[in-house]
């Protein structure tokens, strides 16, 4: 009995785990996205400046 329920607590462990994972990839993966949305328009922004100067 008590390896059966040390079983299900790896189990248990192994999805929480595997749920976290997943969830921190998602966080890096929409930061990453927005940080290239910011990098694309500090460029437009900076070519628009460039061409008024000139």
């Amino acid at each position: 009995m008590k390896l059966m329920t040390d079983d299900l607590a790896r189990a248990q462990m192994s999805a929480r785990l595997g749920e976290a994972q997943q969830l921190r990839r998602g966080y890096h993966l929409a930061r990453a996205h927005r940080m290239t949305r910011r990098a694309e328009l500090a460029a437009s922004q900076a070519r628009t400046a460039l061409a008024r100067a000139l």
